[in-house]
């Protein structure tokens, strides 16, 4: 009997002080060099990034990370909240990363983020630029339409993750590999009452960035913005919209991607995200 192939990923328990409270925040991480700070979707967790964590060529020069925000995945509600509604905010979302990286003691992280943490990627790109070294994100834009009805995600008559699960299905690009399409349900299954729905209040309502991101200054901080031709969440569209408000923003619309592109279909994902990350190594050489 032969003995079994083991990742390399290696993952622990963090506590961190978030408005006042401590939290205990599972992470996990692989490399060494530069950190690199990986945010899940709405309703999911750090799952979505295990093959960019595993990425023989990537972790050489990157320590890469990804946690599970409060509430989600390993990461468990603070003590104090497990009766209260969950609601996530621009404010509580900037919070949580900053002291996530201060918690690890982290000098100048990359900060990569999909979805709403692709729009939070921007906020901290406004109002803390000089604290990271560049700043990625993917399926972002200053605000998007809302396109669907958050009541049926946390209704008793029906499976809360099924619901959430067949709402993003459609974001998944066509013609992808079946496994990753799988992966990327599945999270969104598990995911705890409520969670989805708070995270889509941030998205939907409390961070709306209009009229904002202009102030961003590339300078202070490299700003790259990706986005799958098939995301009709944040559709092309969106970012290149949101990307021509930013002088110097770096804006790349990636084929055959949606909505998910590091779980959906790792191997087309990395055709994009190598070229930002050797772009970055090279300016940390000049």
């Amino acid at each position: 009997m032969t003995g079994g192939f083991i990742e390399p990923i290696v993952g622990r328990y963090v506590h961190v002080e978030i408005e006042g409270e401590i939290n205990r925040i599972y992470f996990e991480e692989n490399g060494s060099g530069i950190p690199l700070v990986c945010l899940h979707t709405a309703g999911a967790d750090a799952r979505q990034w295990r093959h960019l964590l595993v990425d023989e060529e990537f972790t050489r020069n990157y320590r890469i990370i990804a946690f599970d925000m409060p509430w989600h995945g390993k990461s468990n509600p603070p003590d104090s909240q497990y009766d209260s509604e969950y609601r996530l905010s621009t404010a509580s979302y900037t919070t949580t990363i900053r002291a996530f990286c201060n918690a690890l003691g982290l000098d100048r992280p990359v900060v990569m983020g999909c979805s709403i943490g692709g729009r939070i990627v921007l906020n901290l790109a406004i109002e803390h630029a000089r604290e990271f070294r560049a700043l990625i994100g993917l399926e972002a834009a200053d605000f998007q339409q809302p396109w669907y009805d958050t009541a049926w995600l946390n209704r008793p008559d029906v499976h809360g993750g099924e619901v959430c699960a067949a709402l993003v299905s459609g974001l998944i690009a066509p013609n992808g590999p079946e496994a990753g399409r799988n992966e990327t349900l599945w999270s969104y299954k598990q995911g705890g009452p409520g969670i989805f729905k708070g995270d889509l209040y941030f998205y939907r309502v409390d961070g709306d960035l209009r009229g904002r991101t202009g102030s961003i200054d590339v300078n202070q901080c490299p700003l790259y913005l990706l986005t799958g031709e098939y995301d009709f969440s944040c559709t092309p569209e969106d970012t290149l919209r949101t990307a021509a408000g930013i002088p110097g923003a770096r804006a790349t619309i990636m084929e055959r991607l949606g909505h998910f592109p590091m779980s959906e279909n790792p191997d087309q994902f990395r055709r994009y995200i190598a070229p930002v990350l050797q772009d970055i190594l090279d300016e940390q050489k000049l």
